[in-house]
């Protein structure tokens, strides 16, 4: 008879290296570890091509909202505005819209959707305009895909790679803080800011939870994946019946039952 335990004793010593390995491999491809590796793409490049006596960079800050809190990538303050930055490491094709809800990722033949990063990043803005207390228009939304991926639609000058990233922020040439405000803003971005702890950010990720559990609750248009709403038929011989349609009508036709 066959002893399998020594054999596998006598195998685990030769081979002991294999399972760490695959262990770094998943966590390699894990969306924490491109998370991080993404913002850290976003970081060097600031630090390399911008100027730190006139862009002062705050990284991971979490913003306390009324439902919660909210978590913004990179805030980099200047004299010619706050730029919102929103990261994004991903591969294959991007397809997307300013105005569609959700957006397109195509890898060979897999198809994903993921939200509009432009919509997330409006909340992030907000958030911080209210905190503090000036206008949104002083503050700049940027988004920036690193990794291999490649836009297979037309993208707004805000929706860039991250050498785009540097064009953008300097192409913001009008002065909008004195010295002394933009400092201000800086302590007081600081002051604002939730703790950096575990804490802070598992109860920002159970909050993030609730929402998405929140949403896949609500009905999304099959075809542009605005919010669906409950409508009267009010001619033919379906009058008075109940349907869900797109709440882009006209633009978006798409029903269901």
């Amino acid at each position: 008879m066959i002893d399998f335990t020594q054999i596998i004793m006598n195998v685990i010593p030769t081979f002991w290296y294999i399972i760490p390995l695959l262990i770094l491999v998943r966590l390699f491809k894990s969306p924490w570890f491109k998370g991080i590796l993404g913002e850290a793409t976003v970081n060097l490049a600031i630090k390399i091509k911008l100027d730190k006596r006139k862009y002062y960079l705050i990284k991971n800050i979490t913003l306390p909202t009324e439902d919660g809190s909210t978590q913004i990538d990179h805030i980099l303050v200047s004299e010619n505005g706050i730029f919102v930055i929103e990261t994004k490491n991903m591969n294959g094709w991007i397809f997307g819209s300013e105005k569609q809800k959700q957006w397109t990722q195509k890898i060979f033949k897999h198809t994903s959707k993921f939200q509009n990063p432009l919509h997330q990043n409006y909340k992030h803005a907000k958030t911080l305009a209210s905190c503090l207390a000036i206008s949104d228009s002083k503050i700049f939304s940027v988004i920036v895909f690193v990794g291999n991926s490649e836009f297979k639609t037309e993208m707004p000058e805000n929706v860039t790679y991250a050498g785009g990233l540097i064009r953008y922020i300097k192409s913001r040439n009008e002065i909008i803080f004195s010295t002394t405000e933009k400092e201000a803003l800086i302590k007081k971005i600081e002051s604002g800011r939730l703790k950096p702890s575990p804490k802070t950010n598992r109860e920002h990720v159970q909050h993030v939870r609730e929402i998405k559990a929140k949403k896949e609750s609500e009905k999304s248009c099959p075809k542009c994946g605005s919010a669906m709403i409950q409508r009267v038929s009010k001619k033919g011989a379906n009058a008075g019946n109940k349907f869900w349609g797109c709440s882009q009508f006209p633009k978006c036709r798409a029903i269901c039952t």
